[in-house]
């Protein structure tokens, strides 16, 4: 049985609203851990370059 033969005979709003709300609540604090440590991995990536180009900035500033 294909997915559409699943779906095929249900309302659009338990395709398009009760279904997206059930895996949100049961999948809801896995995906919210995974994006947050996504988020928390660019902000340390960012602040390493920030931090790096400073460095480079303040070495040569004061060597030449």
């Amino acid at each position: 049985m294909t997915t559409k033969g699943i779906f095929q005979g249900l309302p659009w709003w338990v395709t398009w609203i009760a279904i997206p709300v059930l895996v949100l609540a049961v999948f809801g604090g896995l995906i919210m851990s995974v994006i947050g440590f996504v988020v928390g991995l660019v902000f340390k990536a960012l602040l390493l370059v920030v931090l790096i180009a400073g460095l480079i900035y303040v070495v040569r500033k004061f060597t030449s």
